[in-house]
């Protein structure tokens, strides 16, 4: 279901790449993960799952992803966000389920949180958020530095760590992790007032459940609700994985419209 090109719109000097399909609402939006791109196999499942029930569904990349512009290393939470809702507010009209994977469900929660400050709240049917990494530089990523690499945040502005999904090394700076720090949500209770579904796998690499289950408890329990997949990875990209996140999506849209 890929659209053979995307659309691009300009948010702070910056072209963000967008691929939308229009249908009926709630539609559904993707926000991929720190280094992924829009193309993925969760967004083309998505997108064809999407096609087939008539539903909208929008796609970007963030600036230093994919097919848009700017450099990774420029990128911070604040600045995703603010071209996540640019894009938002371009292309969709009603409802929507916001479907957030690892960074991609931090920036989700902290879309949400926007949009209810500015009187928008109902704009968001529900999130579904697979292997949610909200936090993740305070909560996974700050805890774990070598001296080595406080050292290169110090003296270089960034540290480089191997990938296991890409032949370049993550990359992760200084801004980045001072600006993580203004878009905290797991500081207390999340008050989404939407329902939320977390999809974790217990075989996680990267995030680790409990990081799952501590977002699960800051979260309304007659809203919330969590699977947890006994093999799965980060990915969550198994056939059964990904028959999952479309009935995830496809109960979550019924719900609410």
């Amino acid at each position: 279901m890929t659209a053979s090109t995307p659309d691009f719109i300009e948010v702070d000097n910056t072209r963000i790449a967008v691929r939308y399909q229009d249908g009926a609402a709630p539609g559904v939006v993707w926000l991929g993960g720190y280094k992924s791109d829009m193309l993925g196999t969760k967004a083309e499942t998505l997108a064809t799952w999407a096609a087939g029930e008539g539903r909208s569904f929008l796609r970007h990349d963030y600036s230093g992803h994919g097919e848009s512009g700017g450099a990774f290393a420029d990128g911070t939470i604040s600045k995703w966000l603010a071209e996540s809702l640019a894009v938002f507010r371009q292309f969709t009209k009603g409802p929507q389920v916001l479907v957030g994977s690892s960074m991609g469900a931090w920036i989700a929660l902290r879309m949400n949180d926007e949009l209810n400050k500015a009187g928008e709240g109902d704009r968001v049917a529900g999130l579904v958020l697979l292997a949610p990494a909200p936090d993740f530089t305070a909560e996974l990523v700050e805890p774990a530095l070598t001296e080595a690499q406080r050292k290169d945040l110090a003296e270089k502005g960034y540290f480089e760590e191997p990938s296991e999904y890409s032949p370049e090394p993550y990359i992760y700076t200084r801004a980045l992790i001072e600006d993580g720090r203004q878009n905290l949500v797991m500081t207390g209770p999340i008050h989404t007032h939407c329902p939320v579904h977390i999809i974790q796998g217990l075989a996680d690499p990267d995030v680790p459940h409990s990081h799952a289950l501590k977002l699960m408890s800051l979260l309304p329990a007659d809203d919330a609700t969590l699977s947890l997949v006994p093999n799965g990875d980060h990915r969550l990209s198994r056939p059964e994985d990904l028959d999952l996140l479309t009935r995830a999506v496809s109960e979550m849209n019924s719900r609410v419209g």
